[in-house]
């Protein structure tokens, strides 16, 4: 997985080096991290450094953002940061993450217990929902 100041993060097979997928972001990516456990990857970045004094912590976007690996799906994310997320590493055990910034903090981050028992949906077996459902007629909604 890459991370880079053009707001985007890439994962690329190791063999063969071919590009699979892509996460956008609206801000810098500096550090990315695929989990062990979970089909996730987590972003961290925000607004250039030198940029930082003239700026909030919400308009700097520093949090750290959640993506499902496979659909590219961003779902979630968060805070604690006042400057740009540098590293992000997730705990060997799969319960915990922690990022290091600018700000000079390196925090520690609990998943609670929603994400922890969290299931991913699979697109397709909710396309199919969606598909039952269906009345046949376009526009007609229920």
């Amino acid at each position: 997985i890459t991370s880079s100041a053009d707001f985007t993060s890439k994962l690329y097979d190791t063999l063969d080096w071919q590009h699979l997928k892509t996460y956008p972001t609206d801000r810098p990516v500096n550090d990315a991290v695929i989990s062990d456990h979970k089909e996730h990857i987590l972003l961290g970045g925000g607004q250039e450094a030198m940029s930082v004094t003239t700026t909030s912590g919400k308009v700097g976007k520093f949090e750290t953002r959640f993506f499902h690996l496979v659909y590219q799906e961003e779902f979630g994310t968060v805070k604690g940061h006042f400057g740009p997320i540098n590293a992000l590493d997730i705990n060997p055990t799969g319960r915990s993450y922690a990022s290091g910034a600018e700000d000079g903090y390196v925090r520690l981050h609990l998943f609670d217990k929603d994400y922890l028992e969290m299931k991913d949906p699979v697109p397709e077996e909710e396309d199919d929902e969606e598909d039952d459902n269906d009345v046949g007629d376009v526009g007609q909604t229920r």
